[in-house]
Formats: structure tokens, C-alpha cells, sequence
């Protein structure tokens, strides 16, 4: 580990975010939000059935984050040989009770809404923007909070038939591939990720028990989808405690995931594009997709 894990966050982040934004080659709405609405990328490589890889941001379901931090990473794909979708979705604004200047994370029912949409209407999306992608071979990846709503999204034949959110069927994927997930409520929960963000995606203590066995992914397992983690080791931002108790809960149910666990690694190297860490995860979704 770093002899300071703070200093060490605090220079993985601003490596990760001095990219430049880079712009899709087209953007469709999947609803009428304008924060419905997703970006496509094509394959750098002329390649025909290059596979589609759905990415979903993460930011603590937190509205001032937003896809455009991913833009690097989806780009870093993109010139793999990978087809991508950028996927944005509704996530929290600002408390009132805290006078306007406090960030809530996500939004009940909302975001859970908008990926269950974008999932959907993802396959008639892409066939017109990215008409030379495989369908076939589609992975869904998500780093931190984006980490919980793929797993979450490749779960949703899990959920209870009267959930709004229940698929009847599987989501068709190769496998997902989560970075520094938030996947287990109860451990974030202990540790306090993100300061109370899972708490405040619910709705409140209030609602925790209510709502979380329709969000936690722990809760949705098994899935009887491929699944692999990819951890930084010195991970203070989504400590790896949480992926390693999801990885347990997996395991519980019969259904063990691949647990890739980076040493020397933090929580952003995973989408910063000049880390190493981020040609391991585009290793991880090629073993999947191919």
C-alpha cells in the first residue's frame, strides 16, 4: 500500500480526470429526460462484429458526476476494437433540508428507471449507431456506483414479477464486468461509501429495508450471468471489503465470480486510459466478450 492512501487517492483522481472529454461519434435518447440519452462509439478498428460493451458511469449516483468523466475510458475501448455505449441515466441533486448545497445520490425510483430503459432499448439503439457491433457478444461494465447498476441491471430477472423493473428473461450478455462496485449494501453501509450514499439512493434509513432487496445486488443472486470484479487493492473510495462480500454472497448461492484483485491500485486507475489498471480491465471484457 502507498505510505498515504489519501495522497495517493488524490493523485489517482486527478490523473484519472485531466483527460480531455472526447465526443461520440452519436448520442439517442432512450426516454424524454435530457439526462436519458446515451453515446455511442464505434470501433477505432475496421473490424466487422466488433462486440458491444454498455458502460455506466459511476459518482455516487451523484449529479454533478456525469458520463463525460467516462468519455476517456469509453474512448480507451473504442480503440481496442470494442463497440461502446455510454450510458447516462438521473441521479440525485442537491438536499434541500441542507439549504441547496448538499449532494444527495440518486434518485428513487428514477435511476433505477432510467438503466432498466437504457438496457431495453439499448439492442434497436445500437443497431442503427453502431450497425457493425455484435449483439451477440455484449458486455456490461460500470465502475463504482456504475459498478452496482450493471450488476444490479444483470439482475433484473431476479427480481419478484411484481417489481416494475422485472425482466422476464435474462438480459442477453456475455458477462459483466463491475470496477470497485458498489455491490453489497450492507458492507457500504458499515463502512460508510461515499458518505451515506447508499442510504441516501434508498430514500432514506427509513427505506432500507423496503427497498433494499429490490437494489442490493447481493440480494439478486444467482443471476446465472458471467460475472468478474476488477478491485484496486488500495481502494479507500469503495474499499475492496465490498466487492470481496458480494464475491462471498456469489459464492453462497453457488454461482462464484472472477475476483481480480490489482496490488499498488486505488479506485480510479481502473477508467484512467494511461494506467495500466485500465488495460487489465479491457482484458477482462475481451476474455468475456470473445
Amino acid at each position: 500500500m502507498h505510505d498515504d492512501p489519501v495522497a495517493q487517492d488524490a493523485a489517482e483522481a486527478a490523473a484519472a480526470f485531466a483527460h480531455p472529454v472526447v465526443a461520440p461519434d452519436a448520442t439517442a435518447p432512450y426516454g424524454p429526460h435530457p439526462d436519458q440519452v446515451v453515446d455511442f462509439y464505434a470501433p477505432r478498428r475496421d473490424e466487422p462484429g466488433a462486440p458491444l460493451v454498455v458502460a455506466l458511469h459511476g459518482g455516487a449516483w451523484r449529479e454533478r458526476y456525469d458520463r463525460a468523466h467516462l468519455t476517456p475510458f469509453v474512448d480507451f475501448l473504442a480503440r481496442r476494437g470494442f463497440a461502446v455505449a455510454n450510458v447516462e441515466y438521473r441521479r440525485g441533486g442537491l438536499l434541500p433540508k441542507q439549504g441547496g448545497d448538499g449532494p444527495v445520490a440518486g434518485r428513487w425510483p428514477d435511476t433505477f428507471d432510467d438503466v432498466a430503459a437504457a438496457l431495453d432499448a439499448l439492442p434497436a439503439l445500437a443497431r442503427t449507431h453502431l450497425p457493425t457491433a455484435d449483439l451477440r457478444r455484449t458486455v456490461l461494465t460500470g465502475h463504482s456506483a456504475g459498478g452496482h447498476l450493471a450488476l444490479w441491471a444483470a439482475a433484473r430477472h431476479v427480481l419478484p414479477p411484481g417489481s416494475p423493473w422485472h425482466a422476464p428473461a435474462p438480459v442477453p450478455l456475455r458477462g459483466v464486468v463491475a470496477l470497485a462496485p458498489i455491490a453489497d449494501f450492507t458492507t457500504a453501509l458499515a463502512l460508510d461509501v461515499c458518505d451515506g450514499a447508499v442510504l441516501q439512493l434508498l430514500g432514506g434509513a427509513g427505506k432500507l429495508e423496503e427497498r433494499a432487496p429490490f437494489s442490493d445486488p447481493s440480494a439478486l443472486l444467482p443471476t446465472g450471468i458471467a460475472t468478474t470484479l476488477v478491485q484496486g487493492r488500495d481502494d479507500i473510495v469503495v474499499p475492496r471489503a465490498v466487492a470481496e462480500a458480494y464475491a462471498d454472497a456469489a459464492a453462497r448461492a453457488g454461482e462464484p465470480v472472477g475476483f481480480t484483485l490489482l496490488e499498488g491500485v486505488g479506485h480510479f486507475p481502473l477508467i484512467d486510459p494511461a494506467a495500466d489498471a485500465c488495460a487489465v480491465v479491457a482484458e477482462e471484457i475481451a476474455q468475456l466478450a470473445y
